[in-house]
């Protein structure tokens, strides 16, 4: 044998160690699967199910075998195939279904070239959903409801198989992206929208169209960048929606808060609760400058005053929150006294449990703030599945207080 045939046969030989489908094979399933994959009626229904059907097979056999590597290449490469090639999203998707379970069943490592490979599969499947232009609505909704959980069971698979604490940063990002995207889609987010791909038989209908609601996913977004260290994709956003209401800057409003307003303080409270004080600073000295219209004198004045109807600003709080946890323990009174003041507003926010969460891992890791362990629970449950959370009850206004949080914030330069 040549040099050159021995260096192709080698070639062949790699190709199908990593599941490549164009790779030669003796097994008849895997060349039916080649075919399918490269013929130009793969656009039809009825031949990318066939080719669905076969990479199952391939998958499943390979999984039962041992030849994991071969099992999740077949899933990837298949599915991206199907997607740029045929089009055929709703048969696609039962594949990245597969493949994302066979990851976590092979116990996979999370790599970098991983986080690629869901980017390309991410862009390929919006631009198959885009091209069809005929979709019907609640097809289209569904579909999108269907990427979103396979993007979440990505990100847990990243957080249980990689080395980044609460999953992979492209993780993140892609999930942020989605939810963000599809919070503008009627097919989604509208009155006649199915809600999600099933509910479990003890949720409870409200909360569960609340997580389908515009809402409800700008607030996973902008969580998901947080944890993405998206700091300036998040203030982009901000700068899409516009400032509170007459009605949502009234004291004792029982409305919920400017989304705007809500979604910055949400964005800090999980960065604070992940420890990234320095990305929460910046983002809230950034919205300052270049998303609110009020000035900081302005803001700090009406915060004080109790009697101009106002209810306290969102900025001025998150504000206040990071002077203090640049502080030692001892400021631990002025922090809780923060949060229960301002407890009224951020039980109007969204989730507010969740919010407390937040505000209670806060408490633990800057100012040793032990919760009852039936709280730790909660919240390290919470944290886990990248939640958030918010303090409920406001409680009197102590002036000595007001002014030490003043003093604190006007120390910091903001």
């Amino acid at each position: 044998m040549s040099a050159a045939a021995a260096r192709r046969k080698k070639q062949l030989q790699n190709r199908a160690a990593k599941g490549d489908p164009s790779a030669p094979s003796s097994d008849p399933v895997q060349i039916r699967l080649v075919n399918l994959l490269q013929d130009p009626a793969l656009a039809e229904e009825s031949v990318a199910y066939e080719a669905l059907q076969l990479a199952q097979s391939s998958v499943r056999r390979n999984v039962k075998t041992g030849n994991f590597q071969q099992a999740v290449e077949v899933a990837y490469s298949t599915s991206l195939a199907l997607l740029s090639k045929s089009g055929r999203v709703s048969v696609s998707s039962q594949l990245l279904a597969e493949l994302v379970k066979v990851l976590v069943e092979t116990h996979t490592e999370y790599t970098d070239e991983w986080g690629e490979r869901f980017g390309k599969l991410d862009e390929a499947y919006r631009t198959a959903l885009n091209a069809d232009a005929k979709m019907d609505p609640a097809e289209r909704g569904r579909l999108q409801r269907l990427h979103l959980q396979f993007l979440r069971k990505g990100l847990k698979w990243s957080n249980d198989l990689g080395n980044v604490r609460h999953g992979a940063l492209a993780m993140h990002a892609l999930l942020g992206d989605h939810c963000w995207f599809i919070s503008c889609d009627q097919a989604v987010i509208g009155a006649d929208a199915e809600k999600g791909p099933e509910k479990s038989a003890d949720a409870e209908e409200e909360e569960y169209d609340e997580e389908w609601s515009e809402p409800g996913l700008r607030n996973e977004a902008v969580t998901h960048y947080a944890l993405a260290e998206m700091i300036s994709t998040i203030l982009d956003k901000l700068k899409t929606l516009p400032g509170p209401t007459d009605e949502e800057s009234k004291m004792g409003h029982t409305c919920p808060p400017c989304q705007r307003d809500a979604l910055l303080t949400r964005s800090i409270l999980a960065l604070l609760a992940i420890e990234n004080l320095k990305d929460a600073t910046s983002l809230a000295s950034s919205f300052l400058k270049e998303v609110e219209t009020r000035s900081p004198d302005e803001l700090k004045k009406s915060y004080l005053d109790k009697t101009d109807g106002k209810a306290p600003s969102h900025i001025i709080f998150v504000c206040m929150l990071l002077r203090i946890c640049e502080k030692d323990t001892k400021t631990a009174p002025l922090f809780t006294w923060l949060v229960r003041n301002f407890g009224t507003e951020l039980g109007t926010m969204h989730q507010p449990e969740k919010i407390k969460s937040y505000t209670t891992k806060i408490g633990k890791v800057y100012f040793d703030i032990q919760p009852p362990p039936s709280m730790m629970d909660m919240m390290e449950n919470m944290m886990s599945m990248m939640g958030g959370g918010g303090m409920g009850g406001a409680g009197g206004m102590n002036p000595a207080m007001m002014q030490a949080a003043m003093a604190a914030m006007q120390g910091g330069g903001m």
